[in-house]
């Protein structure tokens, strides 16, 4: 049994703990740390109801390198496993080499004042994690993480090349409110409003945001919703570790009420990241507006409906034949709230993250070095989104529906 400890008391927190929580045969000692000691408290007592089980909980700003690095030298976990905020995954991972402990995170870095994440920060990272002989796992969520396993997983047993790659998320969940984000809103909306790139022909293209956009139809009557295309990060690493893709995309669902509001808030400069003076104090519009907007952990007792997120692939088989295949996951809202007090959004990024810290903690994906998750060998994990409450259905397409992305 190891021990982990998991930086980050939000909403993939919550679940991240819970679920660590449930396989005792791996986490033997949980501590949570957050900068707001209460957020940890008040999940543990979750924990300790749902599952019976006693996690630690510390007080770390994970800003700070040396406090952190203390934190590590004292309680030597096994892995550090980093869901807290992007724009401290850098400070994290130096706290590790410090400290000599394992890293994982679930979203690629993103500097605070430009809206530009890439994995080129933590990829710079390679020979430090290889001399040290410490592992770190990139992008151990849903998206990232659990799409590049299933390219990967396609790869191994039914590709010969990948050719094209179409990742769609669909959110299909109602929580009520007229404007609310499904996970960190200073995250989600510099995601959705900064340029789309998309990898075609050996380069990213880049287009405006939200201009490219059209109907899907998910499977299993989730429903049919509009999705568009931008830009997200798992297409970087794809793209290189996979070379013979010749275009890879990536769609998210969006409905009519969040998009109007949010050309709102842009149109009133609220979706700003550069400071401006009010009241004689420095602001971030973007930061004050997530200060008022309802928080993504409390979503889960309201929101219903199911998610519908997987890949689309074309390219050719194990006997150099045209072939299509869609991998997908569908996530009930509400069965995931009953099981750990959490809307969809949290579960299907927390879950993974938990299935990545167990492969590396079971040394099945642990080597020296700096490592996305495609790198690595599918099979354990995908096994074991099926046991821990992802399950994930693969279906053959034709040529016409892949392209023209009509999987239902």
């Amino acid at each position: 049994m190891k021990h982990v400890l998991i930086i980050g008391a939000g909403g993939v927190g919550h679940v991240v703990a819970h679920k660590c929580a449930m396989v005792p045969e791996t986490f033997g000692t949980i501590t949570l740390a957050s900068r707001t000691v209460s957020k940890c408290e008040a999940i543990a007592a979750s924990v300790k109801e749902r599952t019976g089980r006693d996690i630690a909980t510390r007080q770390i700003d994970a800003d700070n390198v040396a406090e952190t690095t203390a934190l590590l030298e004292e309680l030597k976990p096994d892995l550090l496993l980093n869901v807290a905020l992007p724009y401290q995954d850098l400070p994290l991972m130096d706290a590790c080499l410090a400290a000599g402990v394992d890293y994982l995170d679930t979203a690629n870095y993103e500097p605070p004042h430009e809206a530009k994440f890439e994995y080129s920060h933590q990829w710079a990272y390679q020979d430090r994690f290889v001399e040290k002989d410490l592992s770190a796992l990139l992008g151990s969520g849903f998206d990232p993480g659990v799409t590049g396993v299933f390219t990967a997983y396609a790869l191994k047993h039914h590709f010969s090349e990948i050719h094209t790659l179409d990742i769609v998320d669909v959110n299909g969940g109602d929580h009520g409110h007229a404007f609310a984000t499904n996970f960190n809103p200073e995250i989600n909306i510099r995601e959705v409003t900064a340029p789309c790139r998309h990898w075609e022909n050996g380069e990213f293209v880049e287009t405006p945001a939200m201009s490219e956009h059209q109907s899907f139809t998910c499977p299993e009557e989730v429903g049919t919703y509009e999705i568009y295309r931008m830009y997200h990060e798992e297409l970087e690493s794809i793209a290189k570790h996979i070379p013979t893709i010749k275009r890879a995309q990536f769609w998210m669902s969006f409905s009519p009420n969040y998009l109007k509001h949010l050309e709102v808030l842009q149109n009133v400069g609220m979706t700003r990241i550069d400071p401006v003076t009010y009241n004689g104090q420095e602001i971030i519009p973007l930061q004050f507006l997530k200060a008022v907007l309802p928080n993504p952990g409390d979503l889960g007792e309201r929101t219903k409906g199911r998610t519908c997120i997987g890949n689309i692939m074309t390219g050719l088989d194990k006997e150099g034949k045209e072939t299509a295949l869609y991998i997908y996951n569908i996530c009930d809202h509400e069965e995931c709230f009953a099981e750990v007090g959490s809307q969809a959004i949290s579960y299907t990024t927390g879950v993974p993250a938990m299935i990545g810290a167990k492969q590396m903690l079971s040394g099945e994906w642990r080597k020296p070095g700096v490592w996305n998750i495609e790198q690595h060998d599918p099979d354990a994990f995908m096994a074991d989104l099926n046991e821990h409450g992802l399950p994930w259905t693969m279906k053959v397409l034709s040529m016409e529906q892949a392209k023209a992305l009509t999987p239902a």
